[in-house]
């Protein structure tokens, strides 16, 4: 599977901010709270050496559990994701409802999951971070991003017959959806069902013919049908809808090995 999705625990805006803001220690007022919070997480961000600075001195003045998270997302900007997925993981468990009520505290928690799971794959630890999608699915078994984001775990491990599951329960749940069929024919690709990632990949730029992750993988089905020109029209329109990011690169690198095997 050739996509990734951008990594959650990186963004402020996640919609965990005024929550986790809400959950810290007693001794600011609620509006010191969201503003320490929303500062802590913008250095996290832009200057996470800092950032991780600015979260344990809030934590040693009862920042609590918005501390906690900041720190957290300052060592994944820092590279540290091992140390960032095991805080996360236990900032998870601290919030979670024992009796998985449908309690502000569990809508924390499951944001938390997920992004602990994203850090244990930044980590490198697929394992883990499939537990930790596993056990977020068990609070949120509908939830769609979750689906995505073990789909993608499971690619990774190269278990791609699980990895269509999820992304197969995805679109069931959200039919249609670009991202999660362009994922799907990326996995059946891999399985060599090469006339279902094709059905797939039509129905996606049906969905959206300019979306550059879908004229990549169509590129890659065109190049093994043989259809080299193909190939190479997907991907220099890829290059020139989205110059500059990491699909632009695998599109430039598919041509690279185009024109090698064209020599």
């Amino acid at each position: 599977m050739t996509h990734a999705r951008p990594l959650l625990a990186a963004v402020a805006a996640l919609g965990l901010a005024p929550l986790l803001a809400g959950s810290t220690g007693a001794q600011e007022s609620t509006a010191d709270q969201e503003r320490a919070y929303r500062d802590c997480m913008i250095l996290a961000r832009d200057a996470p050496a800092d950032g991780l600075e600015s979260a344990m001195s809030w934590a040693a003045r009862d920042g609590g559990d918005g501390a906690r998270h900041c720190a957290a997302v300052a060592l994944i900007e820092l590279g540290q994701y091992r140390e960032a997925a095991q805080r996360l993981e236990r900032l998870a468990a601290d919030l979670r409802d024992p009796d998985l009520r449908e309690t502000e505290n569990t809508v924390l928690s499951l944001g938390v999951l997920v992004q602990a799971g994203q850090a244990w794959i930044l980590a490198g630890d697929t394992t883990r971070a499939h537990a930790v999608q596993s056990a977020a699915l068990d609070i949120a078994p509908d939830n769609v991003e979750l689906l995505l984001d073990r789909a993608i775990t499971r690619a990774t491990a190269k278990n791609y017959r699980a990895a269509v599951d999820d992304l197969t329960r995805a679109l069931d749940l959200a039919p249609g959806r670009p991202e999660v069929l362009v994922l799907r024919a990326s996995a059946y690709r891999t399985l060599d069902a090469l006339d279902l990632a094709q059905a797939d990949i039509r129905l996606a730029l049906t969905r959206a013919p300019d979306n550059p992750d879908a004229l990549l993988e169509r590129g890659m089905l065109r190049r093994l049908a043989g259809d080299a020109a193909g190939a190479r029209g997907d991907w220099l329109r890829v290059i020139d809808l989205a110059e500059g990011t990491p699909t632009a690169e695998a599109a430039r690198a598919n041509l690279a090995r185009l024109d090698v095997k064209a020599e």
